[in-house]
């Protein structure tokens, strides 16, 4: 039973009239930028059918279940959610223009549909999707319509965290828009992707720009030489270089040189300004001068190599959840807090837990200067917990490696669904592809879904040939990927160097209520503690006894578990509503301090 609704600080600043009101996507700016986001209507009806009115009004973008849509309402699986609203009068057809509307992630189904007519339809709850709308638009009181359908835990599409019947390590549902609607106005021909590689040993970035179409000739006229007709230049630039701008073709690698290159690291997160002009169409962007790699140290063991320098990963397990906005932030400020503090802390990587987050939150990732590892979103149909916790674990415990053939205890027998997964790691990829914070992948965690883990690894390594890959955190490993990772919440921590980087990749757990800031009695975790004093104590002892001893023998990178709590999982270096810090701030970070390899010092 809930004891009361939480809420953060934040969030009885939200303005209705101004919310997240930041440019959405930092690494594709524009000067045109409309937000959508506020009251629409809403309705939820059986599934499919229209609504003959609504219901009242969702304040955009914060799903149903949020307190914050001022909704309260569970979307189920039967039902359809409907949001309108009518767009602002300086969206119009305008000749030589186009306009284009991007909703950041919708969960799950989306049909959009411009004064009745239908846009676009999207799967996925995680992704962005776009679609030009122009030639639906009329002159005034242009209409936009979105009807959603969630079936959250009980088909096989992604769904992370999300359960109908939260409970335990499992957490609320959620549904529909949470994420900023925006539009912008574009020419005709667009820059429509931009793909940035940094070339750290070569000093130089790559960069690929990808157009809607043809470019016109200064005087309005359509280029026929296919080498002119398509040319696009990039300027790069920081606040210690002057501009130096580079000339090319749509579709084909621009390399640019960096002289006197200052590299990006957590210590010294440095970014350089990237601007880009094809025709009428100019872009901001941005990018870093970073490696990752594996490499082996001076006693011959696979470490985790930054700037081709050893570098201990000290991490967090991050779920990304709110009390009042469950997926969404009510703020940008929020969002910055949650990375700030850990950084203060001495933590220099965030494991993003089986959710993607706005684009913004990577941005201030990549400003702040926070390493990430993306977990890939998990679906399939229900879980065997017999199977995929409790005999993983024990197999694990005696190294004995578990198969991912097994695909109907997995909850992967269809065929469908897992053609959607690997598509949706794909997109995750190109979507996240140009944030330098982000240095691996993970495909799977704890078998969650798990299927073909070695065929999938091949594909994210095709996808992205410049970040490590994490092929199964926890069990069912197989033996692929850059990292032997593992899970530990129970048993003492035995390391031992093998051909892949070796990461602890969740560990801890530990659990503390904090009256007054918790939202249900019952309560989650791996070990309970009572103060605050008790709590550091046991966080001390592992780290001391556990962690600190076995980096030498080869542990590369660790994650403890976790940021904040999250409803009933009360095991957070931080309460649910981000006010109480539970683990005393010095011994933590005095103890991140003592987690280096000595080539760092």
């Amino acid at each position: 039973m809930r004891e009361k609704q939480l809420k953060t600080r934040w969030a009885d600043r939200v303005d209705r009239d101004h919310v997240l009101e930041e440019y959405p996507r930092p690494l594709l700016q524009r000067e045109s930028y409309v937000n959508l986001n506020g009251y629409w209507d809403y309705a939820i009806t059986e599934e499919g059918k229209k609504p003959r009115r609504y219901d009242g009004r969702i304040l955009v973008p914060f799903s149903p279940e949020a307190s914050l849509s001022g909704v309260g309402r569970q979307l189920k699986p039967q039902e359809s959610l409907w949001y309108h609203r009518t767009l602002p009068g300086e969206i119009c057809p305008e000749r030589g223009k186009r306009w284009l509307l991007h909703f950041g992630a919708v969960d799950q189904y989306a049909a959009v549909s411009v004064n009745g007519k239908t846009v676009k339809r999207h799967l996925g709850g995680y992704l962005p999707f776009s679609a030009d709308v122009t030639d639906f638009l009329g002159e005034a009181g242009n209409e936009l319509t979105v009807q959603v359908r969630d079936y959250s835990d009980m088909f096989y599409y992604s769904r992370g965290k999300q359960k109908l019947k939260r409970g335990g390590m499992f957490y609320t549902a959620q549904s529909g828009i949470w994420q900023t609607v925006w539009m912008e106005q574009v020419p005709e021909t667009y820059i429509r992707e931009l793909t940035v590689t940094p070339l750290y040993d070569e000093a130089a970035f790559l960069v690929r720009v990808r157009l809607s179409g043809v470019c016109p000739s200064e005087d309005g006229q359509v280029y026929t030489d296919e080498e002119r007709r398509n040319k696009v230049s990039v300027t790069v630039s920081s606040e210690e270089t002057q501009p130096f701008r580079t000339e090319g073709c749509e579709g084909r690698e621009i390399r640019i040189p960096i002289p006197d290159m200052h590299s990006w690291s957590p210590e010294d997160p440095f970014l350089y300004d990237i601007e880009v002009l094809a025709g009428r169409d100019r872009v901001r962007s941005y990018g870093a001068m970073r490696k990752v790699s594996v490499g082996e140290d001076a006693k011959g063991v696979p470490r985790i190599f930054l700037n081709n320098r050893p570098y201990f990963q000290r991490g967090v397990l991050d779920q990304g959840y709110w009390p009042e906005g469950l997926y969404t932030p009510p703020c940008d400020e929020a969002m910055i807090y949650d990375i700030r503090t850990m950084k203060r802390l001495g933590f220099n990587m965030l494991r993003k837990h089986v959710k993607i987050e706005p684009q913004r939150w990577y941005y201030h990732c990549d400003r702040i200067g926070m390493l990430v590892w993306q977990d890939m979103v998990n679906g399939g149909r229900s879980y065997q917990s017999w199977y995929v916790t409790y005999l993983a674990t024990a197999m694990e415990y005696f190294h004995l490696r578990m198969h991912d053939s097994l695909l109907w205890l997995l909850g992967r027998k269809d065929e469908r669904g897992r053609r959607q997964f690997v598509s949706e790691m794909r997109g995750t990829i190109r979507a996240l592809y140009n944030h330098p914070s982000i240095v691996t992948w993970v495909i799977f965690n704890e078998g969650w879904g798990q299927f073909h883990a070695a065929s999938l690894t091949k594909i994210a390594r095709e996808a992205d040939k410049g970040r490590l890959i994490d092929q199964a955190s926890g069990w069912f490993d197989q033996g692929g990927g850059d990292v032997r990772s593992i899970h530990n919440y129970f048993f003492p921590l035995h390391i031992k160097a093998e051909r892949r980087v070796t990461a602890l990749t969740e560990f801890g757990g530990y659990s503390l209520t904090v009256p007054g800031h918790h939202m249900y009695r019952k309560v989650y975790g791996y070990r309970i503690y009572r103060k605050k004093s008790e709590l550091t104590r046991g966080y001390g002892e592992w780290m001391e006894r556990e962690i600190l001893p076995n980096i030498e023998k080869g542990l590369s990178a660790s994650v403890y578990t976790q940021l904040s709590d999250v409803e009933e999982e009360t095991n957070g270096i931080l309460t649910y509503d981000r006010e109480v810090l539970k683990l005393d701030e010095e011994t933590v970070r005095e103890l991140n301090e003592k987690m280096i390899f000595r080539e760092d010092v």
